[in-house]
This record gives C-alpha cells, sequence and structure tokens, in this order.
C-alpha cells in the first residue's frame, strides 16, 4: 500500500484561497504578483552565555525540538573587545535554523494556533516588526510556550526570533497575507 502523503493545512488553504482572495483585495493582474511565505528563519542568540555548554546544548536542542530540522551554529562575524568576542574564534554566539515548503508551512501553523496563544499576557504580535521588502520578524522571551518543550528542556530559559521571508511582499500584502493564516495582530488603537 503507498503512503500518501498529506498537504499541510496552511498550504492547502494558501493555494485553494488565499491566493484568489488576496489577489482581488490588492489588485493585482497576475496571480505570480500575489505575496508568497519563501521561508521561515528560527534562531536564537546565546549572548553572554556562549561558554557555558548546558546552555548552548540546550538552546541547540530545544531549536531541533521545536522545528523538527537541524540547526545551525553561528560564529561572530566581527570582533567585539567589550564582549571579549573574536571574530570567527570560539564558541557559537547562536544558532539558526531555515525551514521551507511543508514543514515551514507545518511550523507557522503550530507557531498561530498553539504557540501564540500560550504566551502570558498576550494581546497580539505587533504591526511594526515589518521590514522595507515585506518581511515580518516576531520575538519570543520563551521557547516553554511551544508543547515540544519538555519540563527538562524549559529549566534553561531562552528567547528566540522567528522571521517570515515573503517574496513579493510588501507591507499591507505580507501584512494581509499574515492575517489571512490567523496570524494574531494587536488591535490598530495600541
Amino acid at each position: 500500500m503507498a503512503d500518501v502523503k498529506t498537504m499541510p493545512r496552511l498550504k492547502q488553504l494558501y493555494q485553494d484561497k488565499i491566493v484568489k482572495q488576496l489577489q482581488e483585495e490588492l489588485g493585482l493582474e497576475n496571480v505570480n504578483q500575489v505575496p508568497k511565505l519563501e521561508k521561515v528563519v528560527v534562531s536564537s542568540g546565546v549572548g553572554k552565555k556562549r561558554e557555558d555548554k548546558k546552555f548552548t546544548e540546550t538552546v541547540e536542542l530545544t531549536l531541533t525540538k521545536i522545528t523538527g530540522q537541524a540547526t545551525t551554529s553561528r560564529l561572530a562575524k566581527k570582533s567585539i573587545a567589550s564582549f571579549k568576542i573574536r571574530k570567527g574564534m570560539g564558541a557559537p554566539v547562536g544558532y539558526l535554523t531555515t525551514l521551507r515548503n511543508d514543514k515551514m508551512y507545518e511550523f507557522v501553523d503550530r507557531l498561530i494556533n498553539i504557540a501564540l496563544p500560550h504566551v502570558r499576557d498576550f494581546h497580539g504580535v505587533s504591526r511594526k516588526a515589518f521590514d522595507k521588502q515585506g518581511n515580518y520578524s516576531l520575538g519570543l522571551k520563551e521557547q516553554t510556550v511551544f508543547p515540544e518543550i519538555t519540563f527538562e528542556d524549559a529549566a534553561v530559559l531562552h528567547g528566540l526570533e522567528i522571521t517570515f521571508i515573503i517574496k513579493n511582499g510588501s507591507k499591507e500584502g505580507s501584512t494581509k497575507l499574515l492575517e489571512a493564516f490567523g496570524m494574531p495582530f494587536e488591535k490598530e488603537g495600541k
């Protein structure tokens, strides 16, 4: 019997409804001009604790558990004397992983529908975190909002940053795309 792989829910929603909806709302002539989620980068810096092996291992392990994909360590790009960092030497200053295709859509679905509702005192994500190309960055103070994190993993808390790279994006188009996915933006008046 052949193993039938199902398409992620958000990817199916994007292809079936969101493309047509955004094309109408943004007044685009061609379907290929519609904003599209290209990749999601999940990263975490280790900061002053870069020499603490337990902390760096925990950061690497939790990023791997959250994304379901191996992480890449990042070395310092330039020397900073006050932080005792030399360019390209020593312990990693952070870890990241890049998600594409099905894993990306599954991660975004879990982030929006499971993780963000578990954030303490959550009033929505900021509408001001878009760059000029329409990419969106979101920071979380704790990794514990993800259900994959066990009690032992939560003993060492660290934050993470999630960047949505959007093809054909503008601030308006990217906002509408993320809203269509269900991203809980904060209300306009705040």
